[in-house]
Order: C-alpha cells, then sequence, then structure tokens
C-alpha cells in the first residue's frame, strides 16, 4: 500500500513508519523543516515538508495514497497560550480528514487517546477496567490536552457518520524504542535509571509495547470497522507505579522507591512549578494536569482490539526491558 504519516518523527509515528517499512508498503511521511529525525533512522520513505494547516497541500501529498495515518499531535500538559494545541489537534485533524478523504484514501485511522474514553469505575471494591463502551462527556477532560483531543475525535466520528473511511484508535501508555523526546511515560523510565525517583504516586496505567500499538495501527487499516474506536492496550498491562517500578527493579538492579508520595502533597508541588512556571516561561517540572490525571488508575481493556484486529500482545515486562535497553544505549542513562 501507498502510506501517508503525519507525526512520523514522533514516538509512536516513527515506530509506526519502520513496521510499514518492515511490511514492504511505501511511505510518505509530512515533516516540518525543524523535525527530529532520529527515530526513523533506517527507514525508507519519500519525505514531505508541510504542516496540518495547509489543506490545498496535504490533498496533493496525499494524492495517489490508500491509506492516512494521522498521527500527530501536541502534547504538552502546561502552556502559556494553548490557542496553537487547539490548531493543531482539532483543526489540523479536520484538515488531514478532509484532505485524505479528497485524496481518495481507503483508510484514515486517526491516533486518539485513552484520555478520551471514560475513566475506570469501581465495583464491590474492584476497579474495573474501562473499554470503548465506557460512558464518558466532554466535562471530563480535565485538562486542555485531554479536551483538545475530545474536540478532535469528535470531529473524526462527524466525519466517518458524513461518509468518510475513518477509523479511531486510542492507545494507552506506550513504551518501547525510540522515544526520542521522550514521552512522559519514557521520562518516568530515564528517571528511574539515572536514580532520579526518590518516590512514586499511587497511580496506574496500562502499559504496552510501542510495537503492539504501531502494528495495531497497521491492523486497523487492514480490518477496523468505519467509525469504530479500538483501545490499543495490553489484556495484562495494567500496573500501577509501584508494580511497574517493581519490574524495572527486577530487570535493572537499581532499588525501587519505597516511599508513596500522597497526592495531596504532589499537588502542592504541582501548584508551585506552575507558579514558578508563570515567570520563567518554562514548563514545570510537575505540571497540575500531570498530577491531577495521576489520582485515577488509568485502567482499560484492549479485548475489542485482540478480538477484531488482531492486536498483538507483547508482555508489558518486554515493554520496559526493550525502552531501558534502548535509553541506555542511546545516551539516556548518565
Amino acid at each position: 500500500m501507498n502510506c501517508f504519516v503525519t507525526g512520523a518523527s514522533g514516538f509512536i509515528g516513527a515506530n509506526l513508519v519502520h513496521e510499514l517499512v518492515t511490511r514492504e508498503h511505501k511511505v510518505k511521511v509530512l515533516l516540518r523543516p525543524s523535525s527530529d529525525l532520529r527515530g526513523l533512522g533506517g527507514a525508507e520513505f519519500e519525505r514531505e515538508e508541510g504542516d496540518l494547516s495547509d489543506v490545498v497541500k496535504l490533498k496533493g501529498a496525499m494524492r495517489g495514497c490508500d491509506w492516512c495515518f494521522h498521527v500527530a499531535a501536541s502534547y504538552h500538559l502546561w502552556l502559556r497560550d494553548y490557542r496553537s494545541m487547539y490548531a493543531t489537534n482539532v483543526e489540523g485533524t479536520r484538515n488531514v480528514i478532509e484532505a485524505a478523504g479528497a485524496a481518495g484514501c481507503r483508510r484514515i485511522v486517526y491516533t486518539s487517546t485513552v484520555g478520551c474514553i471514560g475513566l475506570p469505575q469501581p465495583v464491590d471494591g474492584r476497579l474495573i477496567p474501562s473499554d470503548e463502551a465506557t460512558p464518558v462527556s466532554e466535562s471530563q477532560m480535565g485538562n486542555h490536552y485531554k479536551l483538545s483531543k475530545w474536540q478532535a475525535e469528535q470531529v473524526a466520528i462527524r466525519m466517518a457518520r458524513d461518509g468518510l473511511p475513518v477509523v479511531i484508535v486510542n492507545p494507552t501508555a506506550p513504551v518501547g524504542p525510540r522515544d526520542v523526546r521522550p514521552t512522559p511515560t519514557g521520562h518516568v523510565i530515564v528517571d528511574f535509571l539515572n536514580r532520579r525517583m526518590p518516590a512514586y504516586l499511587d497511580t496506574g496505567l496500562n502499559w504496552v509495547h510501542v510495537r503492539d500499538v504501531a502494528i495495531g495501527h497497521i491492523l486497523a487499516a487492514e480490518k477496523g470497522c468505519i467509525g469504530e474506536r479500538y483501545i490499543l492496550g495490553h489484556a495484562a498491562g495494567n500496573w500501577s507505579m509501584k508494580q511497574a517500578f517493581a519490574v524495572l527493579e527486577e530487570l535493572t538492579g537499581i532499588p525501587a522507591p519505597g516511599y508513596r508520595t500522597p497526592y495531596w502533597v504532589a499537588l502542592g508541588a504541582g501548584y508551585a512549578c506552575e507558579a514558578l512556571s508563570s515567570f520563567t516561561g518554562r514548563a514545570p517540572r510537575a505540571p497540575l494536569a500531570g498530577v491531577r490525571m495521576a489520582k485515577h488508575k488509568m485502567y482499560f481493556s484492549a479485548a475489542k482490539a485482540i478480538r477484531e484486529l488482531g492486536l498483538p500482545q507483547t508482555p508489558p515486562r518486554q515493554a520496559l526491558a526493550d525502552a531501558a535497553e534502548w535509553f541506555r544505549r542511546n545516551g539516556y542513562v548518565k
């Protein structure tokens, strides 16, 4: 297939490009002149320079493509001005899907987030992982990133209802190689490896190998139903932060943090960090949006993607091992 990928220099995007090339698909990527290409090293692709605001150029770039993967997003938990985030995440999504439809793409895979899915709810004292049918509303989007992605997902859903071949994927918490920036989840691993993790919050994530997420995008293009959402996660990946650190300790020999930070302490630190950032203009180390998200265990079920798409299930332990090895090999561990 001829494939078009936005966000190819990002964590998921770079792994997706490598998976597409491995499967002998032809790949064209949309990149800005300043894009960091380290994650794309070794992959063969055609480069198209531009951004998400130019619909005419996007239509021309996608001409002849069978699949479009819209992975690009502005992911920030703190900005002085969030208007650029909404322009990228909401209007950019509208532009890409419109252009892909006009160019005749047979499948348009939009990368959303599990932040757009309802939070897990306790039943008889046990937290039940959320799935694609868990009720959720816009009022539950507690920060600008989640709200902008929610609005973008609604755009994708409406355009699918209007007849465009859109399939939505919602990755959980991917870890693994090529996390160049790194992502917030990757930062946790890097801090652990550098022994800068003295304590942990009582939170949890659905940990999944980034390679499985990349393959899930391809499976969504091959098998996904138009207008449907698919959580790309791991059936056994719902781990608390304490559990994840215990596995990292086993893998690396580095002692896991033994102190659990009370939520109110983390919240206070978040307020202090953001107050400082309002003067310095630099992103806070502990943004309030991140602290508030950590109040909830983000446990999800990937059963639908496993059943309908055949989503692979690399053990989360292997995902953490691969991430740690990549960070070490690429100079992130001091």
